[in-house]
């Protein structure tokens, strides 16, 4: 791939970990020079270590240092940096960043403000995926009272879906299984995402018993062109969080895939999208029929399954269409060549309900292979902080079909040593090796409902 042109030499990267550590080492394989902003708390990182140049933005809290957009506009001007990659989750889905950089005159490595903020309201997300004739999960409106979500089940039927307009992660939502308990689910889902995102509005869906949750990767650029990469299936779940992804879905028919893919394309399209972006949906196992759920205008974490199977770099695609390149790849170049799965390590204890499970790594010996990935920030003597999310690393393998992909992680995770901290390679390790997931029978609800229960009950010497 051609290195991005010059208008870019110099790349201030917003955040930290795993995804810190991946875009500084595209930036510096596309021959650009990277500063990381850094709280006090991460100034020994890897990620500090690796880029050209690391500057602290405050202290340890995120509301004081990564989530100040002004501090990151300030600070991405004064090191000379053209523009600004904010990787996933704190601002990289925020407006504000957007604005704050353009006040400078610095690129955003994302999309425009109109799609952020298109996509960023989940209300009008959904009411852009009407009018694109991309179907949608039957649901309401904005609700402002317990009479209005009450008269909105009614319509929908039982069981439904509280969730928050302005949420993500799961945070904001609550099923619904009967008018007695609606009042009370009302009532912790506003007060849950106002907490969360400083926006108490919420709306309701149709809840699916068996849902998979399957995401389409798309990618466009300033010119107008605009591809998709086809699926990850990221249906092994706890408490809406993504454990395990994989690319293709398992339970996709090609003419499931296309329709997904062209549905993808066209919700993109009607926002003029430009760089990475996912659209997701949520599928019906049962109907076999599939809806749309949201868009997240960033790189996901899950990216690396999609890259492995397609041969894109996603994030030298990110910074070349931020510096007003042309996508390196077309549609008709893009095809998927065997099986990718990627496993989350994170510092959690799973036997103490995934207790965050911070402190110093006494011990790092992980996999290698033909294969393998590991996108990690983690090393031997690393001091995981307490301050931000819990993961530690992302493990993927890639085969020639499933199952081989499957016994290759498998293998990986056995010999993953890790000492100092608990992880949750032991559970991932459990789900690979489940008949459920071999057979890829699982849904976004299977792992809390039946998996963990049993694998929680299981004598020691069976975990």
């Amino acid at each position: 791939m051609p290195d991005v042109s010059q208008p870019f030499r110099r790349v201030f990267v917003a955040n930290r970990g795993e995804i810190a550590v991946r875009i500084i080492r595209a930036c510096r394989e596309a021959g650009l020079e990277s500063v990381l902003g850094m709280s006090e708390a991460d100034r020994h990182s890897l990620a500090a270590r690796l880029a050209d140049r690391a500057v602290c933005l405050g202290p340890a809290p995120a509301a004081k240092s990564y989530l100040r957009s002004d501090l990151i506009a300030t600070a991405a001007h004064g090191t000379g940096c053209q523009a600004v990659h904010p990787g996933y989750g704190f601002l990289s889905e925020r407006a504000e960043l957007h604005r704050a950089c353009a006040r400078y005159g610095i690129a955003f490595v994302g999309p425009s403000v109109e799609a952020i903020q298109a996509m960023g309201d989940k209300l009008s997300a959904i009411r852009l995926a009407k009018a694109a004739g991309v179907p949608v999960v039957p649901g309401s409106e904005q609700l402002k009272s317990v009479e209005e979500v009450r008269a909105a089940a009614e319509v929908i039927g039982y069981p439904c879906l509280l969730k928050a307009s302005a949420g993500g992660g799961g945070r904001g939502m609550r099923i619904v299984r009967d008018p007695q308990s609606l009042s009370v689910a009302y009532e912790s889902a506003q007060a849950e995402a106002l907490a969360a995102f400083g926006d108490a509005t919420v709306y309701l869906e149709k809840f699916i018993e068996r849902a998979r949750h399957i995401e389409i990767q798309v990618l466009g650029d300033r010119h107008g062109n605009l591809v998709h990469l086809f699926d990850r299936d990221c249906s092994v779940q706890r408490r809406h969080q993504k454990l395990i992804e994989e690319s293709p879905s398992p339970v996709l028919s090609p003419v499931r895939r296309a329709e997904m893919a062209e549905a993808a394309l066209e919700l993109a399209r009607g926002v003029g999208y430009f760089s990475a972006g996912t659209v997701e949906f949520v599928f019906d196992a049962d109907a076999d029929r599939f809806y749309f759920l949201e868009m997240n205008t960033r790189i996901q974490v899950e990216h690396p399954v999609t890259e492995m199977v397609t041969g894109v770099d996603l994030v030298r695609e990110q910074l070349r269409v931020a510096a007003g390149e042309r996508l390196s790849v077309r549609q008709r170049d893009i095809a998927v060549r065997g099986h990718a799965i990627e496993c989350r390590i994170n510092a959690e204890n799973p036997l103490r309900d995934f207790m965050p499970a911070p402190g110093r790594i006494t011990r790092w010996k992980p996999p290698s292979g033909e294969g393998l990935r590991l996108d990690t920030h983690c090393e031997e003597g690393y001091m995981i902080p307490p301050f931000y999310d819990s993961m530690v690393a992302k493990l993927i393998a890639h085969r020639a079909d499933r199952l081989q992909a499957t016994d290759l992680l498998t293998r990986a995770l056995d010999s993953f040593e890790v000492e100092g901290i608990s992880t949750t390679i032991g559970l991932n390790r459990a789900v690979l090796a489940s008949p459920a997931f071999r057979d890829a029978q699982v849904t976004t609800r299977w792992l809390e409902t039946q998996f963990l229960p049993q694998w929680l009950d299981a004598p020691a010497g069976g975990r």
